[in-house]
């Protein structure tokens, strides 16, 4: 399910410090922190200076579903978005990217081009309006929700407040 993250952000998209301002973040102090993160995990990740309007880029991912293989556009995106600090919102930059996954970059283009999946993620924003998302990822159980990268602890009281069993053992215990 995809959701609107900054939605109202320019083609050309906005640098993070514009993006923050006023808000009492500290950009470098989240940078590294996600880099991080995101290395304890085995994900690439460097420090962008920009962020990008990513909506264009969820309608390629709707469409992409939907072909054999097509999953894999996932992973080009969250490379080049957060490994590469490409411009996801540019019509170009997602088809060669669909390209680069082995999808057909002529009906990649046709389909941003026309916005065949435009209702299909208009529906996911709804969904995730009803459900109070407000980041990524989002964790719901029942009532309950967690947002941001978890522990497992977190995500297991999160199972158990909402009625869980109390006996899920982690991965590493298995």
């Amino acid at each position: 399910m995809f959701f609107p993250l900054h939605p109202d952000t320019p083609p050309q998209g906005r640098s993070l410090d514009e993006l923050f301002a006023g808000r009492r973040v500290d950009v470098q102090a989240m940078q590294i922190r996600m880099e991080k993160l995101m290395h304890a995990e085995g994900l690439p990740y460097s420090r962008r200076t920009h962020t990008y309007n990513s909506r264009l880029a969820q309608e390629l991912g709707k469409w992409a579903e939907t072909q054999p293989a097509g999953d894999a556009i996932h992973d080009a995106l969250y490379r080049a978005y957060f490994a590469d600090a490409r411009n996801i919102g540019d019509l170009d930059e997602l088809v060669a990217l669909a390209e680069s996954v082995q999808l057909p970059a002529d009906t990649a283009r046709a389909v941003l081009t026309k916005r065949l999946f435009k209702n299909a993620v208009d529906a996911d924003w709804s969904k995730s309006l009803r459900y109070g998302v407000t980041g990524v990822p989002t964790f719901i159980s029942g009532e309950h929700r967690v947002v941001g990268a978890q522990p497992y602890e977190v995500l297991h009281k999160l199972l158990i407040q909402a009625g869980g069993t109390s006996n899920v053992v982690p991965l590493a215990e298995l």
